[in-house]
């Protein structure tokens, strides 16, 4: 029994979507842009006062698992294309640095040489950097899976160090601590 699958997805105002049956692919439009996603054909997307669900065709193991997928693919599409999703990260770390232009994204992580990194021209990338804090680089865009692989690339470039907290983190984001030499005394 899916759970999430049940739920029904509420479409905002100006939020359009359309339902290939043959192909399966899923079409939102909004403010904000415009998402594709191709689904299990079999699956349908039905409307009824403003409020889509999704129906499974059979009760198989394998339209169950796929139920709750569609649905949340199709709910996070409909939230990008009308709201959009960021994602904000601190750079953490003496000398670090971060500017944007032109959705180029240079870094300054301690290595030898700056990283360049070109960002998609689907997301807006911005970075602020303010006296006594730490660099903050944004990304924001309204498909949430791209979103998430720019954000895990750029953490990559840097990870976390348990010891010192330096690296790159989501803005908020605790991190483990570990004590170090001190503790074996």
């Amino acid at each position: 029994m899916s759970r999430i699958g049940k739920k029904p997805i509420s479409l905002p105002a100006g939020v359009s979507y359309n339902f290939d049956e043959k192909s399966g692919e899923v079409v939102v439009k909004g403010s904000k842009g415009e998402l594709k996603q191709r689904i299990d054909p079999s699956f349908k997307l039905v409307e009824n006062e403003g409020v889509l669900t999704l129906e499974r065709p059979t009760e198989q193991k394998r339209h169950k698992a796929l139920h709750g997928l569609y649905r949340s693919l199709v709910n996070n599409m409909v939230i990008g294309v009308s709201e959009g999703f960021a994602n904000q990260l601190e750079l953490v770390g003496v000398g670090y640095k971060a500017t944007a232009q032109n959705n180029v994204l240079e870094l300054s992580l301690g290595y030898s040489h700056n990283i360049w990194m070109a960002v998609p021209g689907e997301l807006k990338v911005t970075a602020i950097t303010e006296k006594g804090k730490n660099p903050i680089v944004t990304l924001e865009g309204s498909d949430k899976q791209l979103l998430g692989q720019v954000t895990a690339k750029i953490r990559s470039l840097r990870k976390v160090e348990p010891y010192k907290g330096k690296g790159i983190r989501f803005v908020g984001e605790d991190i483990r601590r570990k004590a170090g030499k001190q503790a074996a005394k």
